[in-house]
């Protein structure tokens, strides 16, 4: 398997992924400017096995919430697109169907409508999401997760420098939680995965891959969507739910996670749902008004930046138009009028 990661050819390709809606940053430049050079020496130290991830650079982000963003080097980040390429397909057939985050031919539209889809058959739902995930990701255990299904050892060698190099990055983001047979040594496990990195990304799936096989094998649980940390739980009775419920907060202690307990209670679906930046019925759906505001701080910016020159008519249109793409999962007609009608000339 390793030397499907550090074949030049598969390093072009992770290269080309890499550089996606990057390629006049100056980091990603600089890169291309060199890329004979730049593959060859990643391609020389994967082979060698001397390659070691380089710092992070960490910025906040305050949308949807506030969330600390850490971006790897740009050669890093070719790497991580050079191991998921091999390794992504061996767990792709592990993954249950209604996983939707971060997968091909999946995304934010699909869990929607599957949600939909569970919301017309069941009459009530369970919501429930985990507690500072990214941060808390424990890497003792995503490490032995990862082991269950790679055997070559110089693949999962490049996977623990990876996750080893996160360590600090997310320290500060996570409130230290105790769990059952815990002594103070357990305040120093290593945990966090960056976000921002192609790999965390992955390797949550991976993580979380444990909670869905619980779900749907164990627990038979048939109305089930899990986009990220945040998942749901369909059923024809709250008795169901709650029972679920239980298990399921019992099952998080072995991968030392916790779910938010305010938020994990069962309701009938035609209350509506909030969920990924919508409250979804069974019949319709409705933007939140907090996303609708935030885009309308947004749009006031991109018509100053055009304005001034700052970036293209191109540029805003493609801006406006993913906007629209996405919020036209809802019913949202009304309020996309309201919202375009103070820029008509």
């Amino acid at each position: 398997m390793y030397p499907e990661i550090s074949v030049f050819s598969n390093l072009y390709q992770a290269w080309r992924k890499a550089r996606r809606g990057k390629r006049y940053k100056p980091t990603a430049a600089a890169f291309e400017l060199r890329l004979d050079d730049e593959l060859t020496r990643l391609h020389e130290e994967l082979v060698s096995e001397s390659w070691q991830p380089g710092g992070y650079r960490s910025f906040t982000v305050h949308e949807p919430k506030r969330r600390k963003i850490s971006a790897a080097p740009f050669r890093d980040r070719v790497v991580h697109h050079a191991l998921v390429n091999v390794i992504e397909p061996i767990y792709e057939r592990k993954f249950i169907f209604d996983s939707y985050a971060n997968r091909k031919g999946k995304g934010t539209h699909a869990a929607l409508n599957r949600c939909t889809y569970f919301m017309r058959r069941y009459p009530y739902v369970l919501t429930c999401d985990v507690q500072q995930f990214f941060p808390a990701i424990d890497h003792e255990i995503l490490k032995t997760i990862l082991q269950k299904k790679l055997a070559c050892v110089p693949t999962l060698g490049l996977c623990d420098r990876i996750i080893d190099s996160g360590r600090e990055v997310l320290a500060e983001e996570y409130t230290m939680r105790f769990f059952p047979e815990d002594d103070l040594f357990a305040m120093g496990r290593p945990r966090g995965l960056p976000i921002g990195n192609l790999t965390s990304q992955f390797w949550a799936n991976v993580y979380l891959n444990e909670l869905d096989q619980y779900v749907k094998h164990h627990l038979r649980c048939e109305g089930y969507v899990r986009y990220v940390d945040d998942f749901l739980l369909f059923a024809d009775d709250k008795v169901s739910l709650h029972r679920w419920g239980d298990a399921i907060r019992q099952f998080l202690v072995g991968l030392r996670l916790t779910v938010h307990e305010n938020r994990m209670q069962p309701r009938p679906v035609k209350q509506g749902l909030p969920w990924l930046g919508f409250t979804v019925y069974p019949t319709h759906r409705r933007l939140k008004r907090v996303k609708g505001i935030a885009y309308q701080r947004r749009l006031k910016a991109l018509y100053r930046d055009y304005q001034a020159g700052k970036i293209s008519r191109e540029q805003g249109r493609a801006s406006v138009m993913a906007w629209l793409g996405h919020v036209k999962q809802g019913d949202t007609y009304g309020l996309r009028l309201k919202l375009f009608a103070q820029f008509r000339s």
